[in-house]
């Protein structure tokens, strides 16, 4: 059977160990070096992110998130031991976890740290579709011929240079189709790689429940299960038509993802459909001028965020919740798509002088949607802005200057609010 060592990659038949180094990492799998879609998927990105940074933080529980009111960014898998989780109240995981290490979240870093990888993964093959910093999809069809090794080999040697040169671990997936590429990459994190081959398709699938299908939530899961659908093995006792008669497109997409039937190719240019940043305080604002230093912080996250998927956006979305948990949304449309902070700032801040009345508020949150390649944007800022270029030329070269001295070498006066 076809095997590889994924600390040396040596490739050689089965075995438990490497006969080269004798690692006992070994990959081994009837369709090791036919397979060619693949997920890469960070581990806790963000926390690796640190950990890399910072060599005294890799035995210890990190928790990136803000204060006792906020939520857990994300979490280190030393910390999830504890029970700590994403999206879980600061004030719950401090409790769980009290000897935890707190960093607040760095946007910036973690755009710089995501073209790195994206860096690496090009030099592999220009079938890549990112989801987000930390994660894409990748085509390694014919790349072989190219690198003198088969897919699986080349996608162990990119998740051991993130290691090494990074300091960032990622999981593969490795399937015929990217739903279960998807699938396979959430296996055995962290520092997974599974193997969907279509042979066993039908078998793995079989007893799995639905909810492993994207899209398919709560709610779809209760519309499922009310007519007996649980698992793929239930899914697929349905009838084609009659799945389509009952759910629609979204029944029709079921029939196929029950049979591992996956259609859609790996494409570079499937953006996401929108971008945002939002923070929770320690106490309730109202003051205008604090409100604003936050929403500054946030457009340049978000600008960040654009700038890294080379994307503009046209719709400017403003967040905030009240202290009584009340959602207030605004959004304008701009005449043209941007992915400058300023551009994004100055909407945010006019929606922001139009709200400000409904406060003291807990959270804020700004967004951009409405997506559409950075070359099909303005690049110029606002175009009813007589200082619009000169504005925009100097966040470029701000952008240029952090890019080679790093974040902090120039701050805005407004993010010190």
């Amino acid at each position: 059977m076809p095997s590889f060592c994924r600390d040396c990659l040596h490739t050689f038949e089965t075995g438990r160990r490497c006969p080269a180094c004798r690692s006992p990492r070994v990959l081994s799998h009837p369709e090791l070096f036919e397979l060619s879609i693949a997920h890469m998927d960070c581990d806790a990105f963000y926390a690796s992110v640190h950990k890399g940074l910072d060599p005294d933080l890799a035995d210890k529980p990190v928790i990136v998130g803000g204060n006792q009111r906020g939520v857990v960014s994300t979490c280190c898998y030393i910390a999830r031991l504890y029970g700590v989780r994403s999206a879980m109240p600061s004030f719950q995981a401090r409790k769980l976890c009290p000897d935890a290490v707190w960093v607040k979240p760095q946007m910036d870093v973690y755009v710089r740290v995501s073209r790195q990888i994206r860096a690496m993964m090009e030099e592999m093959t220009p079938a890549i579709e990112p989801l987000s910093l930390d994660e894409a999809f990748l085509d390694m069809t014919g790349t072989a011929r190219l690198h003198h090794a088969p897919p699986a080999v080349m996608l162990a040697r990119l998740v051991k240079r993130m290691e090494t040169e990074i300091g960032v671990s990622g999981s593969i997936g490795l399937s015929h189709c990217k739903f279960l590429a998807k699938v396979a990459s959430d296996q055995e994190k962290p520092r997974g790689f599974s193997i969907i081959g279509a042979a066993e398709t039908h078998d793995f699938l079989s007893d799995k429940p639905v909810s492993l299908i994207w899209g398919v939530g709560a709610a779809t899961q209760a519309q499922l299960a009310r007519v007996g659908i649980r698992t793929f093995t239930d899914l697929r006792r349905w009838d084609r038509t009659a799945l389509h008669d009952r759910f629609g497109k979204q029944g029709e997409r079921l029939w196929h993802l029950a049979r591992g039937e996956d259609a859609r190719r790996v494409s570079r240019n499937s953006p996401s459909k929108s971008i945002s940043n939002e923070t929770t305080f320690a106490t309730d604002i109202k003051d205008p001028q604090a409100l604003e230093g936050y929403a500054w912080r946030m457009s340049e996250k978000v600008a960040d965020r654009a700038k890294a998927a080379n994307l503009a956006g046209r719709v400017i979305t403003l967040k905030l919740k009240r202290s009584d948990h009340r959602i207030l949304t605004r959004r304008h449309s701009l005449e043209a798509p941007t992915q400058l902070a300023g551009r994004i700032f100055a909407e945010a801040q006019r929606l922001l002088d139009h709200s400000v009345q409904n406060g003291p508020f807990r959270l804020l949150g700004v967004g951009l949607s409405d997506l559409v390649a950075a070359s099909e944007g303005e690049l110029s800022g606002d175009l009813l802005d007589p200082a619009g270029n000169r504005k925009a030329a100097a966040e470029r070269a701000t952008d240029a200057i952090r890019d080679r001295f790093g974040p902090d070498a120039i701050i805005k006066g407004r993010s010190m609010r």
